[in-house]
């Protein structure tokens, strides 16, 4: 188990987004727009991380939460964001960069790609689903997006 000699600098703020993913997003609009009702604020598409992404939102103001629906713009190709169809979950953190610097001190595992401005805009990085023997404490099969929020967020959820 960790050492938590030092206080934990950052604060989760509640859930940000989930992440769905499948071979055909015409698919999952009809379920989560159609049906569900859910509006589409955006489209997301990057060849890097092999994704077409509708962004898809409930709710309202700090208390929105994004649904993004994805398919590999490649189905050969890696990341296989179809593969796992709860893909991953982003949570809001009040500040990032030190909760990245103090999880990475306690032994948790980060995904390769660092931080960097997400599908939303935000600044983002995840938790890597499984740990090593350097990083002993994962996200046992979930991948785990963190996500800055931004200021109307902390000060609504903080």
């Amino acid at each position: 188990m960790a050492s938590t000699n030092t206080p934990r600098p950052f604060k989760v703020l509640g859930i940000q987004q989930v992440a769905i993913g499948g071979t055909d997003k015409q698919r999952m609009k009809t379920l989560w727009v159609d049906m569900l009702g859910l509006e589409q604020t955006g489209t997301f598409q990057s060849e890097r991380e092999n994704v077409d992404e509708d962004i898809l939102a409930m709710g309202q103001g700090a208390f929105k939460v994004e649904v993004d629906i994805m398919q590999p713009l490649d189905i050969d190709k890696k990341p296989a964001v179809h593969t796992t169809p709860l893909n991953h979950i982003g949570l809001w953190i009040d500040d990032l960069a030190a909760a990245v610097e103090w999880l990475t001190a306690q032994g948790v595992r980060f995904a390769p790609g660092g931080v960097r401005k997400g599908a939303a805009g935000y600044d983002i990085c995840f938790l890597h689903p499984k740990s090593n023997d350097e990083f002993p404490i994962a996200g046992e099969g979930v991948l785990i997006e963190l996500v800055q929020a931004p200021q109307d967020v902390i000060a609504a959820l903080g």
